[in-house]
């Protein structure tokens, strides 16, 4: 018994040293058929990592305005319909205005109790607030003043705010792609010549950014008397801009 425990440890121990002694390339046995294998470093082809914008200025041809109309009655159901009956009113002139049903849409409504607070005192039911908010599309910005004076004058008492867009932003878009494309394609001329290295070809490009519409500018509105002729509140819609970002590597020799 102690010789074979012997022979075990010898065996054990010559494994152990081959083991440790052995090449990266070595045999394994699949069945009978000893399989080679070797362990290869692999190199990545050195490249350019780099990004560029192009923007285009361009001027919107859309508003949209979204204002609303807050009354105030000693109970729910009277303050539920004074703000219907103002709603009638404002919708009647839209349609005046030349705006049609599908560029009309109610963006939110609200019905709250008015409490009267006074220190040491428990809260006072005052009354109930409803709001109706309605966001429209203009797509004449030459009914844009006249529009909102419209609306004013039909009841609307609070307009929370105007912003300017484009139908269909893919013209400008483009513009902006052909922009960045050469903005990157000259940065990676001016990288490779100072590097004092070739310039391969592009081997992946994403993009980003893109056109977006403008958040809402705050208006304040005043309900006032207009007279034949008068001028209506006046609007500049300015410009707009449209920004894409693309990211892209070069190989370089």
């Amino acid at each position: 018994m102690t010789l074979k425990l012997r022979t075990l440890a010898v065996g054990g121990a010559l494994m152990a040293a081959t083991a440790l002694t052995a090449p990266a390339a070595f045999a394994q046995s699949v069945g009978n058929a000893p399989v080679s294998s070797t362990i290869q470093m692999i190199q990545t082809q050195p490249s350019l990592n780099l990004s560029a914008t192009g923007e285009v200025k361009v001027a919107p041809d859309m508003a949209t305005i979204t204002f609303g109309v807050v009354t105030e009655a000693a109970t729910a159901q009277e303050a539920m319909a004074l703000n219907a009956t103002q709603m009638t009113r404002v919708a009647a002139a839209l349609r005046r205005a030349g705006i049609a049903e599908r560029d009309i849409q109610t963006s939110g409504l609200n019905l709250q109790a008015q409490y009267d607070y006074v220190q040491n005192e428990p809260p006072k039911l005052r009354g109930y607030q409803a709001t109706n908010r309605v966001t429209v599309n203009i797509n004449d910005l030459t009914k844009v003043g006249t529009t909102a004076d419209a609306v004013v004058a039909a009841g609307v008492n609070q307009i929370d705010g105007i912003s300017f867009g484009l139908k269909d932003p893919k013209t400008a878009e483009d513009q902006a792609r052909r922009l960045a494309v050469q903005a990157l394609q000259a940065k990676a001329r001016l990288y490779a010549e100072a590097l004092g290295v070739q310039l391969g070809g592009i081997r992946s490009l994403n993009e980003g950014g893109g056109y977006s519409p403008q958040p809402p500018m705050p208006v304040f509105a005043m309900a006032r008397m207009q007279s034949a002729g008068a001028d209506s509140t006046p609007v500049s819609a300015g410009e707009l801009s449209v920004k894409i970002d693309i990211t892209g590597v070069y190989d370089i020799r």
